[in-house]
């Protein structure tokens, strides 16, 4: 059990919360740090036991960590409701670091809402977590790195690689992969991850089958072709989680946690890092994380090297987010009937013709499913140029008892 008060919170403990928590050693604070999964690691280290006992050995003795416990709602500027397998609570802090992470860019097409249709890094969480792929055939689509990383699991687990479609050109890829010498552990990366399979400036155009995913239909340039795969496994970018930073009043910036070069946001005792305050990869989430960790724990003197070390990896950012962008023709490929909200299956063609996600949302229910928009929200801004919809109490999906417990808690 823990008290209804912590000096130091730490929200998510992926690379980013745990070099925050190691960062804040030492300095006599009251320090929580919680995440939403039964173990510490975040999506990076999912199922790796070892670097997961590894890190947490070396968290500070005074480090209190919550695992299977979720942010339901901000209370307040400094009060955070919790809920827990066994219960809710409400904890007050005096300072936040915000290491919420970022999620799958999930974008329609025909077919995407076929059983064997999953996110890039979707798949690799199914096969972290026990799903047998062994000798099934597997194609990776859309864009970035996690394509190469999720085929590799999947290879790794037993399944054939049919393809590894990624939508930017080849020129693009080309230059991004000559310039990696400037960060050689990426380099390594690169080369243990590649494979013949590879092909850039192609793309799902739809997923194809009756019951369940049978093929791909493919496009590069004018060519299109079919592939027989088992499951497809699409992902266009990551996406900076900001729905609990929002609800406390931070500003964003990009779709991202806004930051200054102390990690520090505009509310004067939140700090955030990681990913969701810009997509750049474990290195700089790590890096941000000391970073914060340092500053919340009264440890400015330390922070220089930390900050060259993420300017270094902001610059890697850059380039990623450059190579990786999203050619016009994805947000071309949903047809009228393409769902776009699978929680409460709203096609694209009941958004068109709406001003924006308020008046899509009223007259259709887009977003009132389980998810709260959260993927949809996102489709919307790239299909049909829409802001994303802003979080609401709960910020998610939220047993009746604890909003009871709010209730008694309040009397």
């Amino acid at each position: 059990m823990i008290g209804t008060h912590c000096d130091l919170l730490i929200v998510g403990a992926g690379p980013a919360g745990l070099a925050a928590a190691r960062a804040a050693n030492g300095r006599g604070l009251k320090l929580v740090l919680l995440d939403d999964n039964p173990l510490p690691g975040g999506q990076i280290w999912r199922a790796r036991a070892g670097q997961v006992a590894t890190e947490v050995g070396q968290l500070p003795a005074d480090v209190t960590l919550l695992t299977q416990t979720r942010v339901a709602a901000a209370l307040g500027p400094r009060q955070l409701l919790l809920e827990e397998a066994g219960g809710s609570r409400t904890l007050t802090f005096d300072t936040l670091i915000l290491c919420t992470g970022a999620r799958e860019l999930l974008l329609p097409f025909p077919g995407w809402t076929l059983p064997g249709v999953t996110g890039a890094g979707g798949l690799q969480a199914l096969i972290k977590g026990g799903v047998d792929v062994a000798d099934e055939r597997i194609v990776a689509a859309g864009t970035g790195p996690l394509l190469l990383a999720s085929a590799a699991t999947a290879q790794q687990a037993g399944a054939r690689i049919a393809l590894v479609a990624e939508q930017a050109n080849r020129r693009a890829v080309l230059a991004f992969g000559l310039g990696l010498w400037r960060w050689p552990n990426k380099l390594r990366q690169a080369l243990t991850l590649a494979t013949p399979r590879y092909r850039p400036g192609t793309w799902v155009e739809a997923a194809l089958g009756s019951d369940r995913l049978e093929a791909v239909r493919l496009r590069q340039g004018d060519r299109r072709w079919e592939v027989a795969c088992d499951r497809l496994a699409c992902g266009y970018g990551l996406v900076p989680n900001v729905e609990l930073a929002q609800s406390l009043g931070c500003a964003t910036l990009d779709g991202a946690v806004a930051v200054d070069e102390h990690q520090r946001t505009n509310q004067p005792h939140i700090l955030a890092a990681g990913e969701c305050t810009g997509i750049g990869g474990n290195e700089l989430a790590q890096a941000t994380g000391r970073i914060a960790g340092l500053v919340a724990s009264a440890q400015l003197d330390a922070v220089a090297s930390v900050q060259a070390e993420a300017r270094a990896w902001r610059r890697f950012a850059v380039q990623l987010a450059r190579t990786f962008a999203l050619d016009p023709a994805i947000a071309r490929l949903a047809q009228p009937d393409t769902l776009v909200c699978r929680c409460e299956d709203v096609s694209l063609g009941a958004l068109v013709g709406h001003a924006d996600w308020t008046q899509a949302k009223l007259h259709s229910r887009c977003g009132m499913g389980a998810c709260q928009g959260r993927i949809c929200g996102q489709a919307t801004r790239v299909l049909l140029g829409w802001t994303p919809p802003a979080p609401r109490f709960p910020l998610q999906p939220t047993r009746i008892d604890s909003l009871l417990t709010l209730t008694e808690d309040e009397r």
